[in-house]
């Protein structure tokens, strides 16, 4: 008579694969809450069309065009024989460079209503910041960017009888913005991305949309995920067509 050896003393349970289980992980991954959430995300967070004061390249374009024309001016002040005017400058950029870009958004916000005696929205609060802090940067850039043009150009455009402001103008300027612009596009690039300090102050970009989203649906991965891969997007776009940009004038 034969026994019943599964009569007798405890089953183990079978082994297990444990892909299956990490498959079943992966599919708890619901990026359907970028669909349902895109129009917040992209028409508010990224552009800032929506209810809220905010949106990202509504803050970062005019911050990089404001910045870069400040920055021009200070960049020839920078290079001015007077000291009244050199000085100045020089100061303005060591600082800003010296403290960081939150505690210059931080001092408009509470400081200067204080001063003021008036509100302050948050987008002129973070567009404030951007631009006197960014233009210290964008300086250096155009000064840097002038002093690397041959002296022998000056020269040459002086002996044909041209003032200094058309030296600066025609030949100057041409040449020192194809050579500032691997600089100039790494910066706008971190101003790009450094936008999302705004939300510090309920500026909703798109960082500051994301945290909002997933407040309510907790989907961080997802979430977090799609807003890597939008700023991705725009700092890999800029950075392919400043290469164009640099190529371009050296084919003429």
């Amino acid at each position: 008579m034969r026994r019943d050896r599964g009569d007798h003393g405890p089953r183990r349970a079978p082994l297990r694969d444990p892909r299956p289980h990490r498959a079943g992980r992966l599919s708890v991954l619901d990026f359907g809450v970028i669909a349902s959430n895109f129009r917040f995300l992209v028409v508010q967070g990224l552009f800032g069309l929506g209810g809220f004061a905010g949106g990202t390249l509504r803050l970062a374009i005019p911050a990089i065009v404001l910045g870069f024309v400040l920055g021009i001016f200070i960049g020839l002040a920078r290079l001015a024989r007077s000291r009244w005017i050199r000085l100045p400058a020089t100061l303005y950029v060591e600082f800003f460079r010296g403290v960081p870009l939150v505690m210059v958004i931080f001092w408009i916000w509470f400081i200067i209503p204080q001063l003021l005696r008036l509100p302050i929205p948050e987008y002129g609060v973070a567009l404030t910041a951007f631009v006197i802090f960014e233009a210290a940067y964008f300086g250096e850039i155009v000064r840097a960017g002038i002093q690397s043009v041959p002296r022998g150009q000056v020269e040459a455009a002086t002996a044909v009888g041209l003032t200094g402001a058309q030296t600066m103008r025609f030949v100057v300027l041409p040449q020192a913005i194809r050579n500032m612009v691997p600089a100039l596009v790494t910066q706008m690039i971190v101003l790009f991305k450094d936008t999302s300090l705004a939300s510090i102050i309920g500026y909703v970009d798109l960082t500051k949309a994301a945290q909002i989203v997933n407040n309510r649906e907790i989907k961080p991965f997802e979430l977090y995920l799609f807003v890597a891969v939008v700023y991705f997007a725009f700092t890999y776009s800029m950075s392919r067509y400043a290469r164009r940009f640099e190529r371009r004038p050296s084919a003429v």
